[in-house]
């Protein structure tokens, strides 16, 4: 997921978005604690992509408290 598409949402879906991530990566780990997981990269990459709409989320906070 690319920070352009981050910016492209509303606050509210950016928060649905982390929710979401954060059930995605809990189930990952599941996944690979029973070694189910074929892709463990794919953790790695879900990691990232909640950190990257949290920033956005930040950046979008901090433009509304200087306004």
């Amino acid at each position: 997921m690319k920070a352009s598409e981050i910016r492209a949402m509303s606050l509210e879906e950016m928060h649905r978005k982390v929710e979401d991530l954060k059930e995605e990566l809990f189930n990952l780990r599941f996944q690979h604690e029973t070694d189910q997981l074929d892709n463990s990269q794919k953790m790695k990459q879900t990691k990232r992509d909640i950190a990257r709409v949290k920033t956005v989320i930040t950046e979008f906070d901090r433009q509304k408290e200087t306004e």
